[in-house]
């Protein structure tokens, strides 16, 4: 039923929206080709197979998303994780049909509604992921656009693997190795996205019906080629090191010998299934934390369905093992990228999804042209979107308990990856809420002698401490009234403290008297001058 209201509402799609859908769905392809066979090469797959998943995670994901602007395909996240897990099970064949069952498993949570758990994720953490995913994109493109092309596009860890290097001697060795050809493609393809935006902002048609990012191509392109005519020392060359790559398939080609296929005879391997409830539980994670992440991107204010979104994820990852691919996800950098492309609509992840399956079929040899220092610069104007400084400040001002596990989530992803710091974050998160929600659970109002202790809301066990020290800084001769008429819940752990300190009460000779604690049926009125001179009532 999900997937019948997603298609259903495709009805209402108006030609007016590709205006925008169209720019954005060019901007994300140009985004999404690198990563997918950045990701596909880091997790030792073919690079077919991250190619198959893109296109995967644009067409199918995109007709049944749960999101209008969630745009999904491999994920960097996924990428150790396969590389392990081909290992294991002894071919790519066999991990396929991991992939298979993971997209099941997924469809099975989407119809379980298991979306819902979605919400738990503190607010704080969404926006530190957001922000320190913008933080890596800018530092892990850096050393493209400088010229320094070794690792894949997509990498996002702060150790690489490739090389042993991390995030910051890359830079560093970036800088000391700088292209000129490069340095010059990058900073011209920046100042024409800020000029682009900028014309667009002021309403030009021109500017705002052309996709800035196709423009910069054009230029990277452009000038490559004018520096290997009249400046060859600056020319980037026409490899692999510098350029996209895209495999290029030859007409007649054997289908056999481009698609891989999952080999279902290993379902007799238990391992298989381990794999694939890690897959799923992963993939899950983090195509709901960005769903919520890019419900906060959205200038409508749209929101997704986390159930449905699992459904359609579910579906891909089906389509993408029976023919070939790699894991799919929801990914922030494509919506991101989708985002600030002006995407309107799912229409915009479909026009990537088809673009990329025109780049392989038709269209390799001349992508292969296009230098990875033009799309670095793409990537950086979307991670300085994300992460701009003034966030950091606004953030501040919502008080500690907001910042710190922001902060902590920046911190975590930026040197760790994107799993291990959004974990620290949340834990950070959950502490905090725990921590406030303790916070003003009961006043204290001394008249003199008499004592009201006030429960303000539910009082649970973390609640406990700061009881416990108020029972403790009673007076002999106090005259104590504890009103838990406006608590619906109260702790066992602070109902026994309560009742027990009754004895301990009697023998310092305070007068203590509990209301609507236990049981909600005890009520005296022996201390009711106590409440009405303090309270009022």
């Amino acid at each position: 039923m999900p997937l019948l209201n997603s298609l259903k509402s495709l009805r209402n799609y108006q030609l007016r929206d590709l205006q925008a859908d169209l720019p954005a769905g060019i901007s994300v392809f140009l985004v999404a080709l690198p990563l997918c066979l950045g990701i596909a090469l880091a997790s030792g797959a073919p690079l077919f197979s991250g190619l198959v998943a893109g296109i995967i995670g644009g067409i199918v994901v995109g007709l049944m998303s749960g999101s209008e602007l969630s745009v999904s395909g491999p994920a960097a996240g996924l990428a150790v994780i396969v590389a392990d897990s081909v290992l294991k099970l002894g071919s790519f064949e066999t991990f396929l049909v991991a992939v298979v069952l993971a997209g099941i498993m997924q469809l099975g949570l989407g119809l379980l509604k298991a979306g819902r758990f979605s919400s738990l994720f503190p607010d704080s953490v969404i926006k530190g992921m957001l922000v320190g995913i913008g933080i890596v994109i800018i530092l892990k493109q850096i050393p493209h656009a400088l010229g320094r092309d070794n690792d894949y596009e997509g990498e996002f860890e702060f150790s690489q693997l490739a090389d042993g290097e991390n995030t910051i001697s890359e830079i560093y060795r970036a800088i000391v190795t700088a292209s000129t050809g490069a340095v010059i493609i990058s900073m011209l393809s920046i100042l024409i996205l800020l000029l682009w935006e900028r014309s667009a902002g002021r309403g030009m048609k021109f500017f705002k019906n052309l996709p800035a990012a196709l423009m910069v191509v054009f230029l990277g392109v452009g000038l490559n080629q004018l520096f290997g005519i009249y400046f060859p020392e600056w020319y980037l060359g026409d490899n692999n090191e510098h350029m996209v790559r895209i495999p290029v398939f030859t007409r007649g080609q054997n289908v056999s010998a481009i698609f891989d296929f999952p080999d279902f005879s290993a379902l007799t391997n238990p391992a298989i299934y381990g794999v694939a409830a890690t897959i799923a539980l992963v993939a899950s994670l983090e195509t709901l934390l960005n769903l919520e992440a890019s419900d906060r991107l959205d200038p409508l204010k749209r929101t997704s369905s986390p159930n449905q979104e699992l459904v359609a994820q579910g579906l891909g990852n089906i389509t993408s093992g029976f023919l070939g691919g790699l894991p799919i996800t929801s990914v922030v950098v494509r919506t991101s990228a989708n985002v600030f492309g002006g995407g309107k609509t799912r229409i915009s992840s479909i026009v990537h999804g088809i673009l990329l399956l025109a780049a392989v079929a038709l269209a390799g040899s001349i992508l292969n042209h296009i230098p990875l220092a033009c799309l670095a610069a793409l990537l950086i104007m979307v991670g300085y979107k994300l992460a701009k400084p003034s966030l950091f400040i606004s953030i501040y001002r919502d008080g500690l308990n907001q910042f710190i596990p922001f902060i902590v989530t920046v911190i975590g992803i930026v040197f760790t990856d994107l799993l291990v710091g959004i974990s620290v974050g949340t834990v950070v998160g959950l502490l905090f809420v725990l921590y406030t929600n303790s916070q003003s659970t009961f006043r204290v109002i001394r008249d003199s002698d008499r004592v009201l202790i006030k429960f303000q809301k539910d009082v649970y066990f973390l609640s406990k401490p700061q009881l416990k020290e108020t029972l403790h800084s009673l007076k002999r001769g106090d005259s104590v009234y504890i009103d838990g008429r406006h608590a619906t819940f109260i702790d066992h752990d602070i109902v026994n403290m309560l009742t027990d300190y009754a004895d301990i009460a009697k023998m310092q000779g305070i007068q203590y008297e509990l209301n609507e604690i236990f049981l909600k049926k005890r009520k005296t009125n022996s201390h009711a001058s106590i409440r009405e001179a303090i309270t009022g009532e």
